[in-house]
């Protein structure tokens, strides 16, 4: 009576952990899913993907070509979040570079932490290198341009729905006399209902 008592238990016991269990779902990486209504990945491949078709379709591209005669650098400065919520910018920056870089239509310009990994590394070739394999310092191509922005929201909220809006704003800044050659925008708006996110 005993071990059958003992054995029933351990079946409830492992029944009631196999209910609990985590459930884990392999999805495409393109794939849209809004579960909480906040910024999210689609939000800043989507975002980035039209922000950059965008200024590359701008006639700043061909006025520097042809008054230069090359392929003006870009380098993306600080994006903002002034958000009500944590968004990882860097993510975003990152889908932006990708957009600029393989358009072909621009050079870009590592980032400032990028940039001095590579004068260490560059430090280091100049004391261990074979001289047929040392890059020299002093031949950096310098950024034309700077893409700088943030992203803000407002929320509208009632009970447990809310809408919350969107908007990232871009500025391309010309590093040579600050001026503004470029300035987009991207609007976003989610009706949130039943929402347990708050801001």
């Amino acid at each position: 009576m005993n071990t059958l008592f003992k054995s029933i238990v351990t079946i409830a016991t492992v029944a009631v952990l196999a209910a609990c269990g985590t459930s884990v779902k392999r999805m495409d990486a393109d794939e849209t899913v809004d579960l909480s209504g906040a910024w999210n990945d689609t939000d800043s491949r989507l975002v980035a993907e039209e922000m950059i078709s965008d200024v590359l379709s701008r006639p700043w591209i061909s006025t520097y070509t042809q008054q230069n005669g090359k392929t003006p650098a870009v380098i993306v400065g600080s994006i903002k979040n002034l958000s009500h919520e944590h968004i990882n910018t860097n993510t975003f920056i990152n889908d932006m570079e990708r957009e600029l870089i393989n358009s072909g239509q621009v050079d870009f310009v590592a980032s400032s932490n990028q940039r001095g990994e590579i004068r260490d590394e560059r430090v280091d070739q100049d004391l261990n290198a074979t001289d047929d394999s040392r890059n020299a310092a002093g031949q950096e191509r310098g950024a034309d341009f700077m893409l700088q922005g943030q992203i803000n929201t407002i929320i509208d909220a009632n009970s447990s729905d809310q809408v919350r809006f969107y908007q990232v704003d871009l500025t391309l800044i010309s590093m040579a006399d600050n001026r503004k050659v470029w300035i987009g925008q991207k609007k976003l708006k989610k009706y949130v209902s039943n929402s347990k996110l708050r801001y």
